[in-house]
Parts: C-alpha cells; sequence; structure tokens
C-alpha cells in the first residue's frame, strides 16, 4: 500500500509540473525565433493564471475521491452530504465505547479552513486590476501610470500588493516561538521571490545568439516589481518576528506592537533625510544605438523631486548602474518629452528624457516597505480582535488617519508620486487599500449572515 500510495503522490505532483510548464511550452512553440522577446512571456501571463484555478479544482477532486474512499472504507458508504458538507466533515477513526465488543464509528465535523475569504478576494482584486491595467492601459491612458506627479488606477496595484503581503504575515507569524529558525525561513522565501523577479524581468530572455547564454549581464535589469514585494515582505517579517512583544497578559494592540511604528517612523525619516538631503550634481549618460554622444544633465540642486534630479535616481545610478535600471520610465510620456505614438522619444527631447529611471529603485523601497508594515498591523486587528465591530472600527480608524494626513501632505506641498514612492503617496494609497480590505471583508461577513438566515429559515 506505501508503494502504491507513493506513486499516487508522485503523479499527483507530475501533473503539477505539467500544469506549470505549459504556459511556458505554450510560449516557445508559438515564439518563431530567438531572441525571445521578453514582451511576449509576459504577455502569456493571463495564460499562466488561467491554469491555477484548474489545478486547484483537480486537487480539490482529487482530495474528494480520498475523503469518499476513507468513508466507503469505514463503512459508511457514500456520504449523502452536498459538496459544502464534504468541505466540513471528513470519517474519523475508529474507537472503542468501552462496551467491549464493537467499534462505533461516528461523523465528526472537523476545524474549517483559516483562510480569510476577504483577503483572498482582496488578492484576486489586485490580480484583476493589475491584468486590467496592464491590458487596457494603452486603450485607455486615463488608467494607466501616471508620468509623474498624480493617481491613476494603475498606480494602486503595486500598494494593494503589499498592503496584502502585510497582513499576511501578521497571520503567518502570530505565533514563532523558535525566531532564529523563522528569520531563516523569511530570508529564504525573500531570496526565492527576488531571484524569481530578476528571471522574469531582468532580461533573462535576451541575448541568446551571444556570449552571455541568454542572459545579458551588462544590462539585466536588477530591481523590479517582484524584487519589491519581497523587500517589504522580508521587512515586515523581521519586524514581526523580532520587535512584537508577545505578553502572557491581553496588551493593547498598539502597546504590543510600538516597535513596528518605531521602525516605520525610522524608515520614513531615512527616505525623508536622503530624498530632500542629499545634492545632486550635474550628470550625464550615454544612449545605445542612437547615435547620441554622452547627454548631459544640468542639475546642481538639493532636495529636487522633479524626474531629472531626484535623489532617488541619483542613488540608484550610483549603486545599481545605469545600465541596470529601467529603460521606459513612465515619465517619458510628460509633455515635455513629446513622445510619439510609436513611443519614441525626438532628439528635441530634453536630454532627461531618454535617460533610465527605475520605478522600483532603492529609496523609494523604502517607503513601500512602509506599506507592508501597514498591512501588517490591518492584520494585528485581526489576528487578535474577534469582535467584527470591533475590527471594522479599528481599519476604518487607521484608514481615515492615513487619508487625511496624505491628502494634509499633499496641500503641503509633497507631491503625490509613485515613481519616488513619496510620503503623500504611500498614505493615500494604504487607506484606500484599508478602506477596500474594510468593504470586501463587510460583504464577506453579510453574505455569511444572509446564507444562515435562509438555512435557518429553511
Amino acid at each position: 500500500t506505501k508503494r502504491k500510495e507513493t506513486k499516487r503522490s508522485s503523479g499527483q505532483w507530475n501533473t503539477r509540473y505539467i500544469f506549470a510548464f505549459l504556459p511556458l511550452a505554450s510560449f516557445l512553440f508559438t515564439t518563431p525565433t530567438p531572441p525571445i522577446d521578453t514582451k511576449l512571456f509576459l504577455s502569456h501571463s493571463p495564460l499562466l493564471y488561467s491554469f491555477f484555478p484548474i489545478l486547484s479544482a483537480f486537487e480539490s477532486h482529487k482530495k474528494k475521491e480520498k475523503d469518499m474512499a476513507m468513508a466507503m472504507a469505514a463503512g459508511y458508504g457514500q456520504i449523502p452530504f452536498d459538496e459544502e458538507m464534504q468541505k466540513s466533515f471528513r470519517p474519523p477513526p475508529p474507537f472503542h465505547d468501552g462496551a467491549g465488543d464493537g467499534d462505533h464509528h461516528i461523523l465528526k465535523p472537523y476545524k474549517k479552513s483559516n483562510r480569510l475569504v476577504s483577503l483572498d478576494a482582496f488578492r484576486g482584486l489586485c490580480v484583476f486590476l493589475m491584468i486590467v491595467v496592464d491590458y487596457g492601459g494603452s486603450v485607455f491612458p486615463i488608467i494607466a501610470h501616471s508620468p509623474w506627479n498624480g493617481l491613476h488606477l494603475a498606480d494602486f496595484v503595486m500598494p494593494f500588493f503589499l498592503f496584502v503581503v502585510g497582513i499576511s504575515i501578521a497571520l503567518v507569524y502570530k505565533k514563532a516561538p523558535n525566531r532564529p529558525e523563522a528569520t531563516w525561513k523569511a530570508v529564504g522565501r525573500a531570496a526565492k521571490l527576488f531571484l524569481l523577479g530578476i528571471l522574469l524581468q531582468g532580461g533573462f530572455l535576451h541575448g541568446l545568439n551571444s556570449l552571455t547564454y541568454g542572459v545579458d549581464l551588462e544590462r539585466i535589469r536588477l530591481l523590479g516589481i517582484l524584487q519589491r514585494i519581497s523587500i517589504g515582505y522580508i521587512v515586515g517579517a523581521l519586524c514581526e518576528i523580532w520587535l512584537s512583544r508577545r505578553t502572557r497578559r491581553e496588551v493593547g494592540i498598539l502597546k504590543s506592537y510600538y516597535l513596528h511604528w518605531f521602525a516605520a517612523f525610522a524608515i520614513i525619516a531615512v527616505y525623508l533625510g536622503l530624498l530632500y538631503g542629499l545634492y545632486v550634481p550635474d550628470w550625464q549618460f550615454f544612449v545605445p544605438g542612437e547615435g547620441y554622444s554622452d547627454l548631459p544633465v544640468k542639475c546642481s540642486v538639493r532636495g529636487d523631486v522633479g524626474p531629472a534630479c531626484n535623489s532617488a535616481g541619483m542613488i540608484d545610478r550610483f549603486v545599481l548602474g545605469i545600465n541596470h535600471l529601467y529603460a521606459k520610465p513612465v515619465y517619458k510620456n510628460l509633455k515635455e518629452c513629446n513622445i510619439s505614438s510609436d513611443k519614441v522619444v525626438p532628439e528635441s527631447a530634453p536630454s532627461w528624457c531618454h535617460a533610465p529611471f527605475d520605478p522600483e529603485g532603492l529609496l523609494s523601497s523604502l517607503t513601500a516597505a512602509v506599506t507592508c508594515l501597514i498591512g501588517l498591523q490591518y492584520g494585528h486587528v485581526l489576528a487578535h480582535l474577534q469582535d467584527h465591530k470591533g475590527r471594522l472600527e479599528n481599519w476604518c480608524g487607521f484608514s481615515v488617519a492615513f487619508l487625511v494626513l496624505g491628502l494634509f501632505l499633499a496641500l503641503l506641498g509633497f507631491p503625490i508620486n509613485k515613481p519616488l514612492y513619496s510620503i503623500s503617496y504611500m498614505l493615500i494609497t494604504s487607506a484606500t487599500a484599508g478602506i477596500t480590505f474594510c468593504a470586501l471583508y463587510l460583504l464577506v461577513k453579510l453574505g455569511d449572515h444572509n446564507i444562515a438566515i435562509s438555512l435557518n429559515s429553511t
């Protein structure tokens, strides 16, 4: 029997591998000749997403068959429950009632899944928004990323993902008795996510005909979306593991996690000091393939938050190198750059319009990590408060406070800027994520309440 079970489990894993590699196989067979275009691979991402529900349904069907087989072996016959009852019950092992003769079997309920439906719905909303803005942004520019200052629909996607990561961290590391072991697990997960981001967005599908064997190490992009999420994840995980005050008696949520708020304020202080305190000198760069000489950019300023002379770009150029930054920044859509319909910047445009800039750079990743810490506090409310009203009151209080503070900073002159991940942008988008999560949580609970009423009435 053990050999049969081993074969069955290996067959299930083989099925998973097949489903995982189907999108890549379809991409390879539909690509004519190398070098492979990265955008073509990323355009198959909806195909990749579409296979996950199929795989999940397949695994659920296998689990249901296993439960039915256990029930038949226990002598129940076919269990006359509907699909929802099958999820809530499973046949227990036999037990002796003390009478001495027979074994009596009963069907006991087992603990339901601890997954939070509203959080899963929020994740699905994030993925839906990502697909909508990626494919609809070219048709409806109003939902695409704002060129520099401002807030469009696409600018909410990244903060929403980071917010969800923060809530999940609070649930995963709610109890971490072995802190070093939990730390190593968190570091390993963050490293895997970071490397996966480099693989998908770093340019690993370029240069197949050169000696780089598909990797252009001179121009590979080092930072990106998944890398930013991994940075936010590791910051939130380390704060949850090491800076949480766990006591036997009940204390307030703010008192238990005051070190988290201190870490968030410290990160914000470092961000503001570097953004407004660093001096940005004149700099120049070379645009390959366009026949230009070195293009100079005149700055010699301190505290500038424009696309040409901000300290965030200077830090990335100095630490990462200009060749490892995003080559097509969204600020090329500004009126000053006068970009054409085929996405070509004319020679008459300012020199900085031709320069690379990474919207997921090092400095902006600091405040992105703060968004993860904010989501972490929402997760603490979820983990420690069982009253639905109390949860919603705390979440709404946080959201309103962040929204008012963000709008106040915007009125004071702190721009709402996604490429720089400004303080006002961080607060407003975090507040919007909190309000959206409250709405989804309320809808799910109202739906459960209505279902309960209808079942009781019948």
